[in-house]
């Protein structure tokens, strides 16, 4: 049974009123942030205005963060600043559980950003300011947001005296947008006791609105491999006058012309499944028919065209490949002597690196060199487990009556790829939403709405304490 509040002459469900409170939308009442939400607020404005792109580093982030914590009575044991650089460090804290022999949960977000300069933006990216109902600054929604609310909750939970039924971590990284020092594989490698769990919470997912309507919560239980390949054509070159039938430019440009025009086989598993179900329900009419039936009969081509037609349905369906980057020739009067071309290529998780490399040698031909440019990370798709799944659509269900969860794929990188290969399945999710039409993320003038933001705080607050309770994924 919901617990209850009164509210004036009327009674309400208490995440109802909680809403209302986020929302502050008792008609003009005025209501102020909570202490909760306040705190959560204060921490992403002091950390929203600490530059943390690469060059600058993330160790400011989180030796401010360590201070709030141990403030907030946390043991010095139980907070750790460290990493392999004195720029690029990492926070890692733990609020102890009743039960030492269950394995923690994890919780990890990013405190390093993209870069963002002043001149491209119509404000200030490393303040954070209030404006049309929004947050604005560089990591307001990548990732800085997850990092603030994360580190509230553990101190919410700590003054409230909460104590989870199994250890939960907090774990604030570098480099996950790049750089030389990744915190997360750093951790894995030199001090993996600190972030060991039966599972994690990432960044990932969240949630979607349409047209001012909320429509799924995504949860993110499985992404692509990234991996590039350098396509390159040889050939003696000579004078300019002097055409031969043979070209290096030509030679890679048509090899790149077969590449765009090729289409990978069809690949799903259980996570794109279940994305594909779950999007057919949202969508509903021809949508959902042409989904049901690809999903029958993958072979259907005109129901797979009309799937494939729109480039994020696309990238779930299949390995990916573009050209990127094209270089070729060394004179304006001489025949090229070599053509290059980086292809990047975004790989389904089950989907083989080295038949994707033998693929595109076959495609581009005999007169153009295929090689693989480092190493794939193969990142294997986490567990669609009842005891994970459940929790979220419950709380989901409280806060968002009727909107679904929607397990997915994404289609590009996250820290979460190191911790799935380390044998800890990790879970996009965040009841964060935000308008499919305005994705800001790494781009001008990046916003998260405020009322989504607090929706947010509350959501992963409730989720992160029943999961501690939840029984284990296996």
């Amino acid at each position: 049974m919901r617990k209850t509040i009164k509210y004036g002459s009327k009674i309400f469900p208490t995440l109802w009123i909680l809403l209302v409170l986020i929302s502050g939308d008792l008609k003009g009442q005025g209501l102020q942030l909570q202490p909760h939400q306040q705190l959560a607020r204060d921490i992403l404005q002091e950390i929203i205005e600490i530059n943390t792109v690469d060059s600058a580093g993330t160790t400011e982030v989180a030796k401010a963060l360590e201070r709030r914590l141990l403030d907030a009575g946390f043991a010095r044991e139980d907070v750790h600043v460290i990493g392999p650089s004195q720029k690029k460090m990492n926070l890692v804290a733990r609020l102890r559980g009743r039960d030492t022999d269950r394995p923690a949960i994890l919780l990890l977000a990013h405190i390093d950003v993209v870069e963002a300069l002043r001149t491209d933006w119509n404000m200030d990216p490393w303040k954070l300011i209030e404006q049309d109902d929004h947050f604005y600054g560089r990591g307001v929604t990548d990732d800085k947001d997850e990092a603030a609310i994360y580190t509230a909750n553990l101190i919410r939970y700590k003054q409230e005296g909460f104590v989870p039924d199994r250890d939960i971590i907090v774990a604030l990284t570098a480099d996950e947008e790049g750089g030389e020092f990744n915190g997360v594989q750093w951790l894995l490698e030199n001090h993996r006791e600190l972030i060991d769990a039966e599972y994690a919470l990432n960044e990932g997912g969240g949630g979607e609105i349409k047209d001012g309507k909320h429509r799924l919560n995504a949860v993110q239980a499985s992404e692509k491999v990234y991996q590039n390949f350098n396509l390159k054509a040889i050939n003696p070159g000579g004078h300019s006058s002097l055409p031969r039938d043979d070209n290096a430019i030509y030679d890679l440009a048509n090899a790149l012309v077969r590449i765009s025009e090729y289409r990978f086989p069809i690949m799903l598993n259980e996570v794109t499944e279940a994305y594909f179900k779950g999007t057919a329900d949202v969508e509903g009419g021809s949508v959902a028919m042409n989904i049901a039936t690809m999903l029958a009969d993958p072979s259907n081509e005109l129901a797979v065209a009309r799937i494939q037609s729109e480039p994020g349905w696309n990238a779930r369906l299949r390995t990916t490949c573009v050209a990127t980057r094209l270089n070729g020739g060394h004179a304006n009067n001489a025949l090229p002597q070599t053509a290059e071309a980086i292809v990047n290529c975004r790989m389904l998780p089950t989907h083989d690196p080295q038949e994707v490399l033998s693929s595109l040698r076959r495609i581009a031909g005999s007169q153009t060199e295929v090689t693989a440019m480092g190493q794939a990370n193969p990142s294997p798709p986490s567990p669609l487990t009842a005891s994970v799944l459940d929790p979220i659509q419950k709380i989901t269900e409280e806060m968002w009556p009727g909107v679904p969860i929607v397990p997915i794929m994404a289609t590009g990188a996250t820290d979460g790829l190191y911790l799935r290969r380390a044998g800890i399945p990790t879970y996009g999710v965040s009841g964060i939403f935000t308008d499919v039409d305005d994705n800001r993320a790494h781009g001008q003038d990046e916003r998260i709405l405020i009322k989504s933001f607090f929706e947010g705080q509350e959501f992963l607050f409730q989720l992160v304490k029943a999961l501690s309770r939840a029984a284990s994924i296996s």
